[in-house]
């Protein structure tokens, strides 16, 4: 299929690895140019090579989405695609124990990260989107609307999802679209390694990231019986990108195996 991608523009946030990294990837070999913006540029990013530059910034900082905005531009002319892919648990959330034990200053980095982010490189790409009839697409998490641990980043990705939804409404008569990608469970370095999420979890549950791992899908009820790959969900975000897609928007896309019930 022709995803009519060739020749278009976009930039992906949170692209050193997992899905950013994949979604540039996709977008790339796609004929996209892309400019992918991450805090540290990884020797995989580095390594891409095709229509993609990497813009080092810090996107939980007030100043910086002005910087990579400003450089896109510069690098890109015009912006078809934002890809608002930056977020994440940070540290002193993934370790609570619970609501109670979560400090306002994790909160705020968690908003900072997960939310204010998106909002601040929305809002500064925005004019240029409009002129090019664009796309919007922010991967928020199936943590939105469920209750997983912790309840911070859940929060953070539910106000990112209605962010969504209100942006889709708002600019739609001029041409903009706006959707979200929701993954579940996805085999990034979050789930498989020995300092991430995933083994804070299994830690607090008295089993090893091994065996957490094996009784996850059954656990959380994955239709599909595994954790979704990050290049999959990378496919479904450059076909929402795409203009094969035009008449989506507003809405939100599960990129979980089926996944139904908390860990």
């Amino acid at each position: 299929m022709d995803l009519q991608l060739a020749g278009k523009t976009a930039v992906v946030t949170g692209a050193s690895k997992g899905i950013g990294l994949e979604i540039v990837r996709a977008l790339t070999a796609e004929g996209v140019r892309v400019v992918a913006a991450a805090r540290t540029i990884t020797p995989e990013l580095h390594a891409l090579d095709g229509p993609s530059t990497a813009v080092p910034v810090d996107l939980a900082t007030t100043d910086e989405a002005t910087t990579l905005i400003d450089r896109a531009t510069e690098i890109l002319g015009e912006i078809d695609v934002l890809i608002n892919n930056v977020g994440g648990v940070v540290p002193g959330s993934a370790e609570a124990s619970g609501f109670l034990d979560i400090a306002d200053d994790a909160w705020q980095r968690t908003y900072e990260l997960n939310l204010f982010g998106t909002v601040r490189v929305t809002r500064r790409a925005l004019p240029s989107l409009l002129r090019r009839r664009g796309m919007i697409i922010n991967i928020s998490s199936i943590g939105a609307s469920a209750a997983y641990h912790p309840v911070d980043y859940g929060t953070a990705k539910a106000a990112l999802n209605n962010l969504t939804k209100a942006l889709a409404e708002e600019f739609g008569a001029q041409g903009l679209r706006a959707l979200t990608v929701s993954p579940g469970p996805t085999r990034t370095r979050n789930w498989s390694a020995p300092d991430g999420y995933a083994a804070d979890v299994a830690a607090q549950s008295g089993r090893t990231l091994e065996e957490f791992l094996a009784e996850a899908p059954a656990r959380m009820g994955i239709t599909t019986g595994r954790l979704t790959e990050p290049h999959e969900t990378a496919a479904l975000v450059t076909f929402l990108a795409s203009p094969v897609s035009g008449n989506l928007t507003g809405a939100n896309y599960l990129a979980d195996g089926g996944a139904i019930k908390t860990v």
